[in-house]
């Protein structure tokens, strides 16, 4: 038998990931300085590792509840009061088996055939992709690029939602501009989706990770149980935990109940032991690991910036959050291409065109990495920019 005729149109039509295609032909090599993918070259903080291992050598090696530990549930109800003073407790929070996860289970609770979805783009592709795997529809709002920032004005993202609209998919501070809502905008925008009937999903991954100084603020703040609001979150960046997958939806208890169900039905539960280390997270460690990762940050995007400062056909906007930079890079119009040729030079960096309408012109430089790397790597791109 050949062809795809037989398999789900929608999943044979999903594209490939352009930033796996070039890192995998890629990854392992000694002279590539990776800037492709949006994680840390930090490991997880060895405290946080060692209560996994603690846990594994106690047993903890069966299935746990579907909303995850009572424990890691009360942690993360208690974390965000502390750190955001939500109204949001314990019987608001979901454990999932990663932050991708748990989008796509509040997808699956809320979306039908049909519905529609706005996302803001140039975004992450799997914001994209999600609802279309549900068999709705997407509608695209631009981040457009205004006096040297990103901007996404209230009334251009309300003016988008329709009769079909079920679900805005908002992610603050984003990937891949690191545009930010401001916080002032943010009961405003709750407030008139509500009204409307909207559902707000808040992909809030990277509300951890800020320049220094600048106070963290989350859709959680506005959390009412008879609001249409979610937030999803994720120990992945924030504690340099992407391959633990592990991640956490708030919610109203009436879509709790609904997500307890499907979770059972998905993956049943995060493992005992990965939730474990989560808890620790929460905690002293985390906070310490985040004040360390946020000083580092900060020296390693001041570094790529004072490289890039004086190059004329490279525009790079200001990044309110998040640990990207998205240039724009006058003259080009093959972001692959140039990404391609960036490989050659040394440096791995992730092409615009993977992050949808907006951004074709533009290239993402993830700089979690070791300030003199990162340097380096900017280095390497203005000499391969030069070439073309």
């Amino acid at each position: 038998m050949t062809g795809n005729a037989d398999l789900r149109q929608i999943a044979t039509e999903l594209p490939g990931s352009l930033i796996r295609r070039l890192a995998n032909a890629n990854m392992g090599r000694s002279d590539v300085i990776p800037l492709w993918f949006g994680e840390s070259d930090l490991a997880t903080d060895p405290a946080i590792a060692a209560a996994a291992a603690e846990s594994l050598g106690r047993g903890e090696t069966f299935y746990g509840p579907n909303l995850g530990l009572p424990e890691l549930r009360k942690a993360l109800a208690e974390y965000q009061q502390r750190i955001f003073a939500t109204q949001a407790g314990f019987a608001n929070i979901a454990v999932t088996s990663s932050g991708l996860n748990a989008l796509l289970l509040v997808l699956s609770a809320l979306v039908d055939p049909g519905d529609e979805v706005v996302v803001p783009v140039p975004a992450w592709p799997n914001l994209v992709a999600m609802p279309k795997v549900l068999s709705a529809s997407v509608r695209e709002v631009p981040i457009t690029l205004e006096a040297g920032r990103f901007a996404l004005p209230l009334q251009r993202l309300l003016d988008a939602c329709g009769p079909r609209t079920k679900v805005v998919i908002l992610n603050s501070p984003g990937n891949p501009t690191g545009w930010r809502l401001p916080p002032a905008e943010m009961a405003q925008l709750v407030a008139e989706l509500d009204r409307r009937g909207i559902w707000l999903l808040a992909d809030e991954v990277y509300s951890r990770i800020l320049p220094a100084g600048v106070a963290p603020a989350s859709f959680v703040e506005h959390f009412d149980e008879d609001r249409r609001i979610v937030t999803v979150n994720s120990f992945s960046k924030s504690w340099a935990m992407t391959g633990w997958r592990l991640g956490w939806i708030t919610a109203p208890r009436r879509l709790v109940e609904v997500l307890e169900r499907l979770i059972e039905f998905n993956t049943s539960c995060a493992p005992t032991f990965v939730q474990r280390a989560g808890i620790v997270a929460l905690g002293p460690v985390g906070e310490a690991f985040l004040a360390s990762q946020t000083a580092r940050l900060d020296t390693a995007r001041l570094a790529a910036l004072e490289v890039l400062a004086d190059e004329e056909r490279i525009t790079v906007p200001h990044c309110d959050g998040a640990f990207y930079l998205f240039p724009r890079i006058e003259g080009m119009d093959d972001s692959v291409a140039l990404a391609e040729r960036a490989i050659e030079n040394g440096v791995g960096v992730a092409p615009g065109a993977a992050f949808g309408a907006g951004g074709e012109e533009h290239l993402r430089l993830c700089f979690a990495r070791d300030p003199a790397q990162v340097r380096e790597a900017i280095q390497r791109l203005v000499r391969t920019v030069r070439e073309i």
